[in-house]
């Protein structure tokens, strides 16, 4: 089974961050072939995925015997029921109804915190005072997520156990409080840090740092502040230097840029190699094998 999955800006499309999460954290990234739209608006998708009927919305993905899935938790549940040999969601009977109520309660509500509080994994935002409305579901993601964790005995970071869609499903919620800095409360905080540690979220923030267009729609005028996540390595782009290794480490072709991280050059076969590493070197495990 392949899988082509259309995404949207790496930065700002909340539901295209859980839509990759569901492919490669758990060992499909293999087999699924990835298109990024970057559309101004919602009216310029619909001429992008003019081909693609009746998909008119990101994420999408198309299976290798061309059904349409348009939908984040349709995607979620299609590949559980299509890999049945991968966690996708916990074994046990009570950790699994709970991961499947907080993942639908995530799709269908807090509308206000979706609405107004938009993601961006570009920055962090001074702390404002949020509304009423945005302070209630606050309080309820607290509530859920401690709930998870109660009745499930959850030891790892993750909410009912291992790693599964559920925390795919928040992982765009956890960056939204992250950016606008509500990650301070006891459960809120520690599951936070966790999606921000995550090297597979850090891979897709690093990669949207690389090439993703600033949307100045997705953008709050407020004060700006460093990204609340793990401080990277200090590495550069450099036009200049002899590389260590001989060939790309992620496609092993000829090295035509090159980073320079803590005095020692690294080559690499296009921009775009070198600067999703630049952003966040310990986040690529091929790269950190050089070191």
């Amino acid at each position: 089974m392949t899988y082509q999955l259309y995404l949207g800006n790496r930065l700002y499309f909340s539901w295209s961050i859980a839509a990759y999460l569901m492919f490669n954290r758990f060992g499909l990234e293999d087999q699924v072939k990835t298109t990024i739209f970057r559309p101004q608006s919602e009216a310029a998708l619909r001429p992008m995925m003019a081909d693609l009927a009746p998909a008119r919305t990101l994420p999408t993905a198309i299976t290798s015997d061309g059904a349409v899935l348009n939908d984040s938790m349709a995607i979620a549940e299609e590949l559980a029921s299509r890999h049945p040999d991968i966690a996708f969601w916990p074994t046990d009977p009570l950790a699994r109804g709970t991961a499947r109520a907080l993942a639908n309660e995530m799709h269908s509500s807090f509308g206000g915190l979706r609405s107004d509080w938009a993601v961006n994994l570009r920055t962090a935002y001074a702390t404002v005072t949020p509304p009423d409305n945005i302070a209630a579901e606050l309080d309820r993601i607290e509530e859920i997520w401690t709930h998870a964790r109660k009745v499930t005995g959850a030891t790892a970071p993750w909410l009912c156990g291992d790693y599964c869609i559920v925390d795919a499903i928040f992982a765009p919620m956890a960056t939204r409080l992250a950016t606008y800095g509500f990650d301070t409360r006891p459960t809120t905080k520690a599951y936070v840090a966790a999606h921000l540690a995550d090297p597979a979220l850090r891979r897709w923030r690093a990669m949207g740092l690389a090439n993703e267009p600033t949307l100045p729609a997705f953008e709050a005028d407020l004060p700006q502040l460093p990204w609340r996540g793990p401080t990277p390595m200090n590495a550069v782009a450099v036009d200049l230097g002899t590389p260590e290794n001989d060939a790309c480490p992620y496609s092993g072709d000829e090295i035509t840029h090159l980073l320079s991280l803590d005095g020692r050059i690294f080559g690499f076969c296009n921009a775009f190699c070198r600067d999703k590493t630049v952003n966040d070197p310990a986040a690529w495990p091929n790269f950190m094998a050089l070191l």
